[in-house]
């Protein structure tokens, strides 16, 4: 999709630019109600009222779309009715009208359009929207939306854009270059869905102005170096002052940067190569 730039008649239209959404504009457009869940906000907070995630709040209401990440209607096929916008993701999603009746929301690859038909399971064919075992997929074909463990559902892949290939397969595994660049090894058994996922333009949308990034319900950051030292490590001083530590901090005294956080993992034996 082409991004639009529109004429700078105010401070903050001058660098804004949003989406065409061309490809939006065929089918059907309305939210199947059978497919949308309410969706709760909680302020960052957890169970116990306490912020546990900071700098979330507000936000325009929107309602959760069911996507079907497992595709385990196998051997039916189902007719594209429409492509929609889903304001919870990056990515656009694809409505399914299967040959039984039943409606289900994919994630919209590149290349798929409003009438195409899309099947899953053994025989299907390699083309953008159907999902195969990756013991079906011929080696050096695109994917997303995969699974890591066997019928759990696709993780890897999801948002706009991204997609992972498929290297090699031997002794019941597939090995897989990831979107961030690492190796890893995933079950044969695991399914996954042919093509890169769709609205590639997401990354070039510029977001213009602060109220925007309010109706996605975040709420703004604020500096360390700017509070008082009781609010945060880096506080105090007088005007712009250092650090004052060997790197900068998070607000209770954590490295903030170059800081490996993931623990000894059963899954380590599964990554071949890392990005670092």
């Amino acid at each position: 999709m082409a991004v639009i730039r529109y004429k700078p008649t105010s401070p903050a239209r001058r660098n804004m630019t949003v989406l065409a959404y061309k490809e939006l504009k065929a089918g059907t457009q309305k939210p199947v109600r059978s497919l949308l869940v309410s969706k709760s906000k909680t302020g960052g907070r957890n169970s116990t009222g306490r912020i546990t995630v900071r700098h979330i709040g507000g936000g325009n209401r929107v309602k959760y779309r069911v996507i079907d990440f497992k595709r385990n209607k196998d051997g039916i096929p189902a007719k594209v009715a429409g492509i929609q916008y889903d304001p919870n993701r990056s990515a656009n999603i694809a409505l399914l009208h299967y040959a039984d009746g039943a409606k289900a929301y994919i994630l919209c690859p590149v290349g798929l359009n409003v009438g195409d038909t899309v099947i899953s399971g053994q025989g299907a064919d390699i083309k953008a929207g159907n999902a195969l075992l990756l013991q079906d997929i011929p080696v050096g074909t695109t994917v997303h939306n995969i699974e890591l463990q066997p019928n759990k559902g696709g993780q890897i892949a999801r948002a706009a854009g991204t997609f992972a290939q498929l290297m090699a397969k031997e002794n019941g595994m597939a090995t897989l270059r990831m979107p961030s660049g690492e190796m890893r090894y995933v079950s044969l058994l695991c399914k996954a869905t042919i093509g890169q996922v769709g609205n590639l333009d997401h990354e070039n949308v510029s977001i213009g102005k602060a109220g925007r990034t309010r109706h996605m319900g975040i709420k703004p950051t604020v500096r360390g170096s700017v509070m008082n030292p009781v609010d945060h490590p880096h506080g105090g001083g007088e005007g712009r002052s250092p650090i004052g530590r060997p790197g900068p901090v998070t607000p209770w005294g954590k490295p903030a940067l170059g800081y490996k956080t993931r623990k000894k993992n059963v899954t380590d034996k599964f990554i071949i190569k890392r990005i670092n």
